[in-house]
């Protein structure tokens, strides 16, 4: 079965950004580069998501700059996007508690969201103080290529 490989229109780009929950988050400090799993959820050019505190969010917080990768297997071929963009905190402070929330609700629709953040957070960590960090991965650049089997 030969596949047609192909470069992904923005539009179906957002499309499996918006189908996705899983992917694979890649920060770098000093030159180190550190990729792992995380569940994340797509509105509106932001990608959400949370974490306990450790490795993944200082290397972040030290470096912005990120990028994640999605993909969708099937039957008939595959789709793989790329996006790159820079990290931001959601604290819970006056200014961003909204934004905070907004990550919560989006996120929790899922029932095992909170899987790769290792401590399940209580509806009030995302209104309270608590060690949950949410984040956002405000994109910059996308892009995003697919296969397909040919008849």
């Amino acid at each position: 079965m030969a596949l047609t490989l192909r470069t992904m229109t923005q539009g179906e780009c957002v499309s499996l950004l918006e189908q996705s929950r899983y992917g694979h988050l890649a920060c770098c400090s000093d030159g180190q580069p550190y990729i792992m799993p995380i569940y994340f959820s797509y509105d509106k050019g932001v990608l959400y998501s949370f974490s306990m505190p450790g490795q993944k969010i200082d290397w972040m917080r030290a470096n912005s700059r990120v990028c994640l990768q999605t993909d969708h297997l099937s039957d008939v071929g595959w789709q793989s996007v790329v996006v790159t963009g820079e990290y931001e905190e959601f604290p819970d402070t006056d200014l961003l508690h909204s934004e905070r929330m907004h990550a919560w609700s989006l996120l929790q629709r899922h029932s095992d969201w909170w899987e790769m953040g290792s401590l399940k957070p209580e509806p009030q960590a995302a209104q309270s103080h608590s060690p949950h960090i949410f984040y956002g991965i405000l994109i910059r650049e996308m892009a995003g290529r697919a296969a397909l089997s040919g008849d």
